[in-house]
């Protein structure tokens, strides 16, 4: 089923549900070459940038912004108003109004911070290298 005012980009594939429904709900918006599994729901003026894939049976919510290259995995609930930055894979069920980031992805404001100590990673390794090693000769 596909709404009023929706706009599907070139190289879409929508696949018919064999039972229920895959339905577009008013407003929705893809790029091109998105994915959608079958018995897939999504929200009224939902965004999805290109080269996006949802497995079977998801249920998106309305007014989400997906951006490029994001996968979600089947039988998920994403909440209204999510956000999900570009290559990111959704395994879990969202909140309403939040932002998630990665693969797999988690909340936009604890991926970053763990970003800053994975870029710092390997000086944090050399640190606790050196305190073992300071331990082992205190003994």
């Amino acid at each position: 089923m596909i709404e009023d005012d929706v706009e599907i980009g070139a190289n879409c594939a929508i696949d018919r549900a064999t039972l229920g429904s895959t339905i577009l709900r008013r407003g929705v918006k893809f790029d091109n070459l998105i994915h959608i599994a079958h018995n897939v729901e999504v929200g009224a003026n939902t965004y999805y940038a290109a080269g996006g894939v949802v497995a079977g049976s998801t249920k998106i919510g309305k007014n989400c912004m997906f951006s490029g290259q994001v996968g979600i995995i089947g039988h998920l609930k994403i909440a209204d108003g999510t956000i999900i930055a570009a290559q990111s894979g959704i395994s879990k069920d969202t909140k309403a109004g939040e932002a998630y980031m990665g693969s797999p992805a988690f909340e936009v404001q604890k991926y970053r911070k763990s970003y800053i100590h994975f870029r710092n990673l390997e000086k944090l390794v050399d640190r606790v290298s050196a305190l073992e090693k300071r331990a082992k000769e205190a003994e």
